[in-house]
């Protein structure tokens, strides 16, 4: 590595500066908003990947990628610029940069009082750095005591990053530990830096293998540092200020792509086990989960259809059907479909040598290349060897979405699991078609999921344009958001899973990546004991993806009707959710409208209150609930810290009022999750249901938690069909809310906006017990309201 020093100026333009660098390098600052600068170097002048697939400002890239070096999408609100003693100054109204000589960047923010305060600043012993032989980059900032770092997506371990090295290379990382296995499956190099009173966010669109110490190493010769090194490809960062995380985040997002708006179905619970799949009466497991599920009363929108509806022996081969195994699709997707549910099937982008269709993918050029020759390139797949589909040829797209149509939606599919998609090509220079322009793999290998999860989704619209699609996927890069939901992979059965699973579903919604859950009970290892599956499941109902899925070593089936003893305390568990899901819709259309996180770190919505930054087991669902989940053996008290607010804390099941700013001590028995609202707020909650059905969706009511204090609060509740996408043309109800409270009475005012009528026509408000202040509705006394 050698490192960049001496620079010149080299021109102005309005977007940006550039240098020359040891008369050899272009050094870019751009400054594409008020509070988002970029950095890109081009080695020798030139770039090794001329293409992004993550930066999607205002709508989806092209297949082919986005023009690294396009502007399109952002504000450009232009900048003074001013040189002195040497060094170059370049300011908007929010952000300052200093860039001194030799070369390193020196960040500061302009605060609410109109004072420049330090934000960041390259290490002065050697910030850039670029092997000669263009493989390679590494950036070096300084690290700050105060400093503490959030983000990096799906993680192990706890939320703050702080003291770690972190490496992104996408692994099919089954059974790992979670709470200290690295690497995993998703690439997400953007990380939170916080300190009191303000916080920034960096990311590195680079997609080959990446690490990222974040205090780890230390160096005698230079001043504590941060350090950023890729394998390959470009140096480009985009630094971006909050001054909150909330902030952050949700700048990233507006960044990378906004989140897809799923139906409402895909909130409901989704079913799955391998089990049933690798059954040798496949077709027959599978249509008992559903009499199972009568039988038991539990609620089921979807199921999930594991790889081995498509085995030949113990293998997998993607689309192909095993007829001996699941004689007839149709008659079954069909009997699911009469239950109301759903099902998503797996797929997989590889297909092993003896795959009854690889020869005629091969003979077609489908599959990424050898580096040496014009063969596929050969990898470890599924106890085999296979080749993997390349996505970057359009060929290629072609052939998935025909499959997709042809296998799957027609035999009554109704949404793709894009699975074991983490790309595991490591001769690292396998040619890509490039759309074109050929690509080494390293280059690109998590943008090979990305675009097989839009193959799919592309596929799944064409097929039924009138329908919103849902889809999931286990890895992927940033931007995967704009396609699919996600979960942290195949997790173990444990206590410390339940525990960490939890970390790292909040680093991934910090992350931008809201839309995600866990593989409720544990996917590999053994069965869990029913102590340790309730609280599993207590925990899964209050993340945005809740499926109960398994593989276990012992042969045995994680399912809701597992342990008969703890049966009803299951189904009361999923109950609670279908009776949530109106909150959870409204947080997922907020989430896609808004760019608005549905869980939330608690220092989310209170960074004031510094011992909400402390590591705990709680976590907020949208700005209103907080969930304090049992993640330890034989606990029946829990102790939850009440973040500070100015409403403070509802109970939820006893309607108890608790100030905020404190720590108390909550009844867990094994039947019931430790749940608490913020006062000020009104959950929505429907009637219980055995899978969502708008038509049958004919009770709604508001559990009111109001202030004990003079205030006002205000809130939403999204409501349409639950399926299409004419909520865009307005046929959806926006029903805001404001509540004001006095000594004497609350005052809640609705406001009706849009034309859909849903099949409730009154609303039913409840105050929590011994709640004595009067209750009016738009000036009048009265508990429900009609629209």
């Amino acid at each position: 590595m050698k490192t960049l020093k001496n620079w010149v100026f080299h021109q102005q333009t309005a977007d940006r500066i550039e240098l020359l660098v040891d008369d050899r390098h272009i050094f870019q600052l751009y400054v594409l908003e008020p509070g988002l600068c970029r950095v890109l170097i081009k080695q020798d002048g030139k770039l090794h990947l001329n293409r992004t697939w993550s930066i999607a400002p205002q709508q989806d890239v092209p297949w082919q990628g986005r023009s690294r070096e396009s502007t399109d999408g952002f504000s450009l609100p232009g900048f003074s610029l001013r040189q002195q003693d040497g060094e170059l100054q370049l300011s908007t109204d929010r952000l300052r940069i200093t860039i001194h000589q030799p070369l390193g960047l020196e960040w500061e923010y302009c605060d609410s009082q109109g004072e420049w305060q330090p934000l960041a600043a390259d290490r002065p012993t050697g910030a850039y750095l670029l092997n000669q032989h263009g493989d390679g980059v590494e950036h070096y900032q300084r690290r700050f005591p105060e400093d503490h770092y959030y983000g990096l997506g799906e993680k192990s371990g706890d939320l703050n990053r702080t003291g770690r090295r972190f490496e992104f290379r996408n692994l099919d990382a089954m059974g790992y530990n979670a709470a200290t296995t690295d690497p995993l499956y998703k690439h997400l190099p953007f990380t939170i830096t916080h300190r009191r009173n303000v916080s920034f966010g960096v990311f590195y669109d680079n997609l080959s293998t990446t690490w990222l110490d974040l205090g780890n190493e230390i160096d005698n010769y230079h001043q504590p540092y941060r350090r950023y090194q890729a394998q390959a490809g470009d140096l480009d960062y985009y630094l971006f200020l909050g001054p909150q995380i909330l902030a952050v985040t949700k700048a990233f997002v507006r960044l990378t792509g906004k989140t897809l708006f799923g139906p409402k179905w895909s909130l409901g619970y989704s079913g799955s086990t391998m089990h049933y799949t690798d059954a040798p009466d496949a077709q027959q497991q599978l249509m008992k989960f559903i009499a199972l599920c009568q039988q038991h009363d539990i609620p089921c929108d979807s199921f999930q259809l594991s790889s081995g509806y498509t085995s030949i022996g113990s293998k997998r081969y993607v689309f192909h059907w095993n007829r001996d195994k699941v004689p007839s699709p149709q008659i079954m997707s069909q009997a699911f479909h009469d239950a109301g549910i759903k099902l998503a099937a797996n797929i997989k982008p590889c297909l092993l040598q003896d795959h009854p269709r690889y020869q005629e993918v091969a003979s077609q050029g489908l599959f990424i290349r050898d580096a040496d020759c014009d063969s596929p390139e050969r990898s470890s797949f599924w106890d085999d060897e296979g080749s993997h589909l390349d996505f970057t040829n359009p060929a290629t797209v072609a052939w998935w979405q025909e499959n997709i149509m042809v296998q799957l939606l027609e035999n009554g599919i109704d949404s793709t699991w894009n699975d074991n998609n983490e790309f595991e090509v490591w001769d690292k220079e396998a040619r890509c078609h490039g759309f074109g322009e050929e690509i080494a793999i390293k280059h690109i290998r998590p943008v090979m999921p990305l675009l097989m999860m839009r193959a799919s989704l592309e596929a799944q619209q064409r097929f039924s344009p009138q329908l919103r699609p849902y889809l999931i996927s286990r890895s992927g890069c940033a931007g995967m958001q704009r396609y699919v939901q996600t979960w942290s992979g195949d997790n173990r059965t444990s206590w410390q899973t339940l525990r960490y699973n939890t970390r790292m579903g909040i680093g991934m919604s910090l992350s931008g990546l809201y839309n995600i859950g866990h593989d409720v009970g544990g996917f590999s290892g053994h069965q869990p004991d029913a102590e340790l599956f309730v609280r599993w499941v207590q925990n899964g109902i209050m993340h945005p993806r809740f499926t109960i899925h398994s593989w276990h070593d012992d042969g045995t089936v994680n399912e809701p009707w597992m342990y008969p003893a703890v049966t009803p305390i299951i189904r009361d568990a999923i109950m609670l959710r279908y009776r949530l899901l109106p909150y959870f819709y409204t947080l997922l259309w907020l989430a896609s409208a808004e760019d608005e996180p549905m869980l939330r770190a608690t220092f989310l919505d209170h960074e004031h209150d510094l011992q909400t930054f402390v590591e705990t087991d709680d976590f907020m669902l949208g700005r209103d609930l907080l969930v304090a989940s049992v993640v330890e053996p034989g606990q029946r008290q829990r102790q939850v810290y009440l973040p500070d607010n100015e409403t403070g804390w509802y109970e939820f099941y006893s309607g108890q009022w608790y100030s905020g700013g404190q720590t108390i001590t909550l009844d867990a028995p094994l039947e019931r999750l430790p749940l608490m609202v913020r006062a000020g707020a009104m959950i929505p909650i429907a009637a219980r249901t055995r899978f969502v059905c708008q038509a049958d969706d004919d009770q709604r009511a508001f559990l009111v938690f109001p202030p004990l204090a003079a205030g006002q609060q205000r809130g939403v509740l999204f409501e349409d069909d639950g399926e299409t996408h004419h909520w865009r043309q307005g046929d959806a109800l926006w029903l805001h809310w404001e509540m004001t409270c006095d000594s004497q009475r609350i005052d809640v005012c609705f406001t009706p906006k849009g034309n859909f009528h849903p099949a409730w026509q009154q609303i039913a408000l409840q105050l929590p017990p011994g709640e004595k202040r009067q209750l009016y509705i738009n000036s009048r006394k009265t508990d429900c309201y009609s629209l």
